[in-house]
């Protein structure tokens, strides 16, 4: 059966990949590095919500009002920001205690080394007694 490509306009088989196709970054599994793969990840889902949920949803850098706090109590624009990089300390990708909720200013603040990593170790929440997750 032959069809109509929508990239280059000719009529080609159905199973024949036009070359004229973009050939996007993700296109291809093996162009993705191990960082990118674990972002994708139900194991990484699971672990933001957690450490969302430990946090409170609320931005802790916002909480202490470190530098570029707009307002204390922040739960908009959350994201879950890896303390010592991914890509360096592949090993510590689910360690509660390099994982930090951070709005976007001051995940970008980290990411560029505004805010340091030790600052960030400082304000990580501690856990309940019994390592529970308390309820609100």
């Amino acid at each position: 059966m032959k069809k109509a490509c929508p990239y280059c306009g000719a009529v080609h088989d159905k199973e024949f990949i036009c070359p004229k196709k973009p050939q996007g970054k993700y296109h291809q599994r093996s162009e993705l590095s191990k960082a990118d793969v674990f972002r994708g990840s139900y194991e990484w889902k699971c672990k933001r919500e957690h450490i969302m949920k430990r946090d409170l949803y609320l931005c802790v850098a916002c909480r202490h009002k470190l530098t570029g706090t707009i307002r204390q109590f922040n739960n908009e624009d959350l994201s879950v920001h890896h303390i010592r990089p991914l890509i360096t300390n592949y090993e510590l990708r689910l360690d509660d205690n390099n994982l930090i909720t951070l709005c976007r200013n001051h995940h970008e603040m980290a990411e560029k080394g505004e805010i340091s990593a030790e600052k960030l170790l400082k304000i990580l929440p501690e856990h309940p007694p019994g390592g529970e997750i308390f309820n609100i």
